[in-house]
């Protein structure tokens, strides 16, 4: 049986289509995009200038007292704007509010109880976390259900037991009541956290590392702890900020100058009874905020996507 070839004027028809433009030849005019309406472009703006607007008034605060610390010190209530007279001496007074102390060892003292309770609670969160997500042990849930109730618990109804507590075992003036309880995982919302972020993560990660001779201790230093780094680094951004701005704590159980913190620090500068130094506090105020906006930009990813991710997975 013959096989029709394709007509003649078909293949050529079919050879010229798939063929290049000519360079001369025009093409076919593309229609325009359509321009936006006009209600559109008046949304948009209006969305814009609603969300400026909120930023000014959120960041006001924070540049006045910057431009307030650069003023005099009699000019720094007197002012409600930026402009005004510039001079560092509140910087250089403040930096020496005692004959004996510099404003250093109020950031030094700082550094040290913010990094501890850091450490502290990411030891203790972190394993309380593994041990109510992943094992299984008697009263599991009713141990956990106590746990997330200690949140609703007002922090000033366990300040006089603490207290009495502390001053029994001769710790007041001393970090340790202000340390020593973040190896103990008091933080509830931080092993609530994690208990949310390692609960999304695959147990056939946790199965394979058994499989390969891997006891628990194993599968949470090789599997969970790099694969929960998110969540820690929020835990660690907010216990930091915590711990630094945190004034009620120092203030009870820290009464020698030379271990205050840096808001115990800031509070010399207000007098009661006298004249108080209002330049000086905002000059240390605006260098009390230089560790937390580093330790920010240190630790935003981890912190984002910590926030993004935890529970929702």
């Amino acid at each position: 049986m013959a096989i029709r070839t394709p007509d003649r004027k078909v293949a050529t028809a079919a050879r010229s289509a798939t063929r290049a433009p000519h360079p001369g030849a025009t093409l076919a005019p593309v229609p325009l995009l359509m321009r936006p309406s006009r209600s559109r472009i008046v949304r948009s703006l209006s969305r814009h200038a609603v969300t400026i607007a909120i930023l000014v008034i959120i960041l006001y605060p924070i540049v006045w007292m910057v431009a307030a610390s650069l003023r005099p010190n009699s000019e720094v209530l007197g002012r409600l704007g930026l402009l005004g007279r510039v001079t560092g001496a509140n910087y250089v007074s403040g930096w020496n509010p005692t004959s004996t102390l510099h404003f250093s060892r109020f950031f030094v003292n700082s550094l040290v109880v913010s990094g501890l309770s850091v450490v502290g609670n990411l030891f203790a969160c972190t394993l309380a976390a593994y041990a109510f997500a992943r094992l299984s042990f008697p009263l599991k849930r009713v141990l956990f259900g106590i746990l997330l109730a200690t949140i609703l618990l007002p922090y000033q109804v366990t300040l006089v037991p603490q207290y009495i507590l502390f001053s029994k075992l001769h710790w007041v003036n001393t970090y340790l009541p202000l340390v020593l309880p973040k190896f103990l995982g008091v933080d509830a919302f931080f092993v609530f956290l994690n208990v949310q972020f390692i609960r999304a993560l695959p147990t056939d990660l946790d199965e394979a590392a058994r499989i390969d001779g891997c006891g628990w201790w194993g599968v949470f230093r090789r599997i969970i702890v790099p694969l929960s780094l998110p969540a820690i680094g929020a835990t660690a951004m907010f216990t930091f900020i915590n711990s630094w701005n945190d004034f009620l704590g120092p203030l009870l159980y820290l009464s020698k100058p030379n271990l205050y913190t840096v808001p115990l620090g800031l509070n010399l500068f207000v007098d009661a009874s006298g004249t108080s130094s209002f330049g000086s506090l905002f000059a240390m105020a605006t260098l009390s905020l230089v560790p937390l906006v580093g330790f920010f930009l240190a630790s935003q990813k981890l912190l984002v996507e910590g926030i993004a991710t935890t529970g929702i997975k």
